[in-house]
């Protein structure tokens, strides 16, 4: 841990937290008016973030726990850092719904008198049951005791259906928003499940590769060209899930027409060809052919790309709903934003536009960073130096 410490990459993510703990205590004392978040746009970078990480996490557990549950060997050699990199994605994930809050001091009150019917409650429950189940995987998966493999055979049968389950959650909450279009979907949580294989797959195939250059876990080239293969599979299927949300969106008569205007042609539409373009499309045409699929520097980029691609998803499927919101005529909607609360005409809206502000980018940068300590620090004391050979 000391030499941890000393490291220029350990110390460049402590200030960012450092400097993200800062803004977050601004935001606390001077209200969400400090983003860019208004009662229009009354979702932003913060719930951009909270969805991108549950899926970042999610994907890491399901491949570790199909490893076990599926027998397949090759896989259960990635399963210890695949699921400390899955503890330290849920981990921000959950960091991400606690900055989105205004009133952080009255979280207590979920505890105290619950809301069944609050998709708050609902996150929250799957993300706590999700992180003990992670931390239970490792404790199980590091123990030197007798019989600590079957246990880990009984948690990954668990944890299997769980981690599926922490994101089809987080996309009811918007899949059962029947007042946004652009949300309302029955293959909603499909879509979701589907964008955090490829995404989780492809940071894992990442982070394995730049642990094999620090020499920190040794993988065989030849399992991350087999994990790239399954990469491959994943975003054909996400691919074909968007396809079809598309062309449910497009038929006549469906209803979506408007929200898919806004999103191939409108002020979201650069996220969406972008995660089109970037994150399906070029990715799936490097990783289809099995001789670039053995270049672990094309997969590393197909692999970037696709986590991109996943973000620019998660930026056009939460704000094209917020482009027209559901009011019409005089007079509008109180914006709350801190520029509004002088009063007059100014405090009311028709419409609005989200852009993240400094002290957005420096949360989130703050919280990412965190999670990435906590990565840090987990894979140097439960990765021993013998599977790291």
């Amino acid at each position: 841990m000391s030499t941890l410490i000393k490291k220029p990459a350990f110390i460049v993510l402590a200030v960012l937290t450092l400097a993200g703990f800062g803004c977050w205590i601004f935001q606390l004392m001077n209200g969400l008016g400090v983003t860019g978040m208004s009662n229009v746009n009354s979702w932003g970078l913060y719930i951009i973030m909270f969805m991108f990480f549950v899926g970042l996490s999610a994907g890491g557990l399901i491949v570790a726990s199909s490893a076990s549950v599926f027998h397949v060997a090759e896989y259960k050699k990635v399963a210890l850092p695949a699921v400390i990199l899955s503890t330290a994605c849920i981990c921000v994930a959950g960091m991400f719904v606690l900055v989105d809050l205004g009133g952080i001091q009255r979280v207590w009150r979920m505890l105290a008198s619950p809301n069944p019917t609050s998709p708050l409650l609902w996150d929250m429950c799957i993300i706590t049951t999700y992180l003990v189940i992670n931390i239970v995987y490792l404790y199980f998966m590091t123990s030197k005791k007798p019989g600590a493999a079957d246990k880990v055979a009984i948690v990954s049968r668990f944890a299997l259906p769980v981690a599926i389950l922490v994101h089809s959650v987080t996309a009811w909450i918007f899949g059962l928003q029947i007042a946004r279009e652009g949300w309302y979907s029955a293959i909603m949580a499909p879509l979701f499940v589907a964008s955090a294989m490829d995404s989780g797959l492809a940071l894992l195939i990442m982070v394995l590769a730049g642990m094999n250059k620090t020499g920190r876990f040794k993988t065989d080239p030849k399992l991350i060209s087999s994990l790239a293969g399954l990469l491959a599979v994943c975003i054909a299927v996400d691919a074909f899930f968007i396809g079809s949300e598309v062309l449910t969106m497009a038929y006549p008569g469906a209803g979506g027409a408007h929200t898919l205007s806004i999103m191939a042609t409108g002020v979201t539409a650069p996220f969406f060809w972008a995660e089109i373009i970037l994150g399906l499309l070029i990715p799936f045409c490097i990783l289809v052919f099995a001789r670039n699929r053995a270049k672990i520097g094309l997969v590393m980029v197909a692999s970037a790309l696709v986590v991109l691609g996943v973000l620019c998803k998660r930026v056009w499927l939460l704000l094209t709903s917020f482009v027209v919101p559901n009011v019409s005529g005089a007079t509008g909607i109180t914006l709350g934003t801190q520029a509004a609360q002088a009063g007059g005409a100014g405090m009311w809206a028709l419409g609005g536009s989200y852009a993240p502000t400094v002290i957005e980018f420096a949360v989130v940068a703050g919280v990412v960073s965190l999670g990435a300590l906590i990565f840090m620090v987990l894979a140097e004391n439960l990765i021993s130096d013998e599977a790291a050979a």
